[in-house]
């Protein structure tokens, strides 16, 4: 990837995290996604209703090495809520088996579904 390139690719990340509510770059996307990690997080914020953007990171390769260095995270899916990476697949699932995701968006002003979420839990309890 050449310094232009990669400024682009900044740019234009920075756009959608900044520009975004909720933002999720993952491998496919959020209707068809094309790996387990990416579908893990997707289904979580289908499943709690949450209004998102997918980035499909395989239609840019300069877009998929480029998350990796905008949030200096080295694994796709990220998820991005008002402008913060919150983590990849482990800590979201950790933060939405802990309750702490609710927590996030609910200090966010962030929607989503409330009962889906503790109905996460109890299926993982």
């Amino acid at each position: 990837m050449t310094d232009a390139q990669a400024t682009d690719a900044k740019t234009r990340i920075d756009e959608t995290v900044n520009g975004t509510d909720v933002v999720l770059f993952m491998k496919g996307t959020k209707t068809m996604p094309q790996c387990g990690f990416s579908s893990r997080v997707a289904g979580v914020l289908n499943f709690m209703g949450v209004e998102y953007q997918d980035v499909n990171v395989l239609e840019d390769e300069t877009i998929r090495q480029g998350i990796k260095d905008y949030s200096d995270w080295p694994t796709i899916p990220q998820l991005y809520v008002k402008g913060e990476f919150v983590g990849g697949c482990d800590i979201i699932t950790e933060m939405t088996l802990s309750g702490e995701l609710d927590q996030l968006f609910e200090s966010k002003d962030v929607a989503f579904d409330k009962a889906a979420a503790d109905k996460i839990r109890e299926a993982n309890g």
